[in-house]
């Protein structure tokens, strides 16, 4: 009998000590699964400074979000949230992250729920219709030092296309069309040299330079002279055709950018796109 109990008391003290070094190894049983994704947050305010998201599936359905960024300085300390939406719609936060140190450019959290107390999971993130901004300060949260789609919105894919110079000299650029993970897809048109105030349209032409003209086809948001951009959803043609990634690499089209809406006729820039590229 005494040595039934003495067995019993010895691997119930065994029991208890495996389950202490468990939780004095930092929680193995809540710990990273091995399971990450990274996305990249791009320049926006200021072209030094630029980054990482990193997140980090947990075992206890927790997601560990870690920004590392290059560039900040030493004394800032830079806000930055998860918004609702893709970059170029924006939206409301859903859910605040961890205040970039400048010193260290680094930010850290671990949650399992949104700001609004709604669950979220580590592959609910990786689907989820959102984008990261992180800010200059807590009282300038309007400027935007970096910036990165997540989720259903990472890019995939992507081709440029350049845009020489035609009427105006100095003035030249690329159209770049990137392609989202939900299949939904952007043009970015990037020009130097567009003076300050003006504003640009541009198109997709039919056919190519060496025909032009041709009809327009899409249209794109006019370029902003003081920026030298634009960016513009792509999801159709100007009459309603259904208009993909794939589609954009294969059009029979060119793009023109025209100096204003009341002088169309001179071009600032133009290139072959699609399968007269």
């Amino acid at each position: 009998m005494k040595k039934t109990m003495k067995l019993a008391l010895m691997l119930f003290i065994s029991v208890a000590l495996t389950n202490c070094s468990d939780d004095d190894d930092g929680g193995v049983l809540d710990g990273p699964t091995g399971e990450s994704k990274t996305y990249t947050l791009g320049s926006v305010a200021d072209p030094s400074i630029s980054g990482t998201a990193k997140f980090i599936e947990n075992s206890d359905n927790s997601v560990t979000i870690e920004l590392d960024i290059n560039g900040t300085p030493d004394d800032g300390m830079h806000p930055a949230h998860i918004h609702f939406n893709n970059a170029i719609e924006s939206g409301d936060i859903a859910l605040t992250l961890g205040t970039v140190e400048g010193s260290t450019g680094f930010s850290s959290i671990t949650t399992s729920t949104l700001n609004d107390g709604t669950s979220i999971t580590y592959d609910e993130l990786l689907d989820f219709d959102g984008y990261i901004n992180v800010h200059l300060s807590a009282d300038e949260l309007g400027t935007i030092v970096a910036q990165g789609d997540i989720g259903e919105n990472e890019i995939v894919n992507m081709m440029s296309y350049p845009l020489a110079t035609v009427d105006v000299d100095g003035i030249s650029g690329t159209a770049k069309f990137e392609e989202r993970a939900n299949g939904e897809t952007f043009a970015t048109l990037s020009l130097d040299g567009t003076p300050d105030g003006g504003m640009h349209p541009a198109h997709i032409h039919a056919g190519s330079v060496a025909d032009a003209p041709g009809d327009i086809i899409f249209t794109f948001e006019p370029v902003n002279g003081t920026t030298g951009m634009s960016i513009t959803d792509v999801t159709m043609l100007d009459d309603e055709t259904p208009f993909n990634y794939d589609d954009v690499l294969t059009v029979d089209g060119y793009i023109n950018v025209h100096l204003s809406a009341d002088d169309l006729d001179t071009l600032v820039a133009q290139g072959n796109t699609g399968s007269n590229f």
